[in-house]
């Protein structure tokens, strides 16, 4: 039987290397989210945008789907963005988008872009239920971005908490509708 001496031994060096482990997961979860946060603020569009949310998601959550469309189309106000149940189809408001191009800065413009895009996707796997697809788009968000990233507190208290000057806009649905060109184009395969 091992003495008492000796198990407290044993005990202090696992304590010690449990710590040594929690240290490096740290500065490795750190490094992640400087590496998420260095690249949303370098998106060059749509497409970089919707690359970054797909590997965010399949770093979370195992989940990847491929031949989604973006449409951008001038929406009531107090909508975001949608995905059309059963089809491979994400709508983003193309007033809000133009809203916070225009008054707020890069990392919050990509913040929103990131959020949304991030939000609709979840919903294609056929995620209907909101509260689980905000609380898994906020848990994204808090993993890759940090707690205070303005993703983050998008995700956590819905854009127009953050904008209040969204709900200026018209509570309108436009006829017309732009569909983003070679969205999500890393997904489609060549066809001769």
């Amino acid at each position: 039987m091992p003495s008492s001496s000796a198990s407290a031994s044993a005990s202090q060096r696992k304590q010690r290397s449990s710590g040594t482990d929690n240290a490096d997961s740290n500065i490795v979860d750190q490094e992640r989210q400087q590496y998420y946060v260095d690249r949303l603020l370098r998106i060059g569009g749509f497409n970089d945008a919707f690359e970054l949310v797909k590997l965010a998601v399949e770093q979370k959550f195992k989940m990847h789907r491929a031949g989604l469309a973006l449409v951008l189309q001038g929406l009531p106000g107090n909508l975001g963005a949608y995905h059309v149940l059963g089809s491979n189809m994400i709508i983003v408001n193309k007033r809000i988008l133009g809203l916070i191009k225009a008054i707020k800065s890069t990392e919050q413009y990509n913040s929103f872009v990131f959020t949304v895009l991030t939000h609709e996707y979840l919903h294609s796997f056929g995620i209907i239920d909101e509260l689980r697809v905000r609380n898994m788009t906020y848990e994204i968000c808090r993993s890759l971005l940090g707690e205070k990233h303005p993703a983050t507190i998008m995700a956590k208290y819905e854009p127009w908490s953050v904008f209040p000057e969204l709900g200026a806009l018209q509570n309108s649905f436009d006829q017309k509708f732009e569909l983003i060109k070679e969205f999500d184009k890393r997904s489609q395969s060549y066809i001769s």
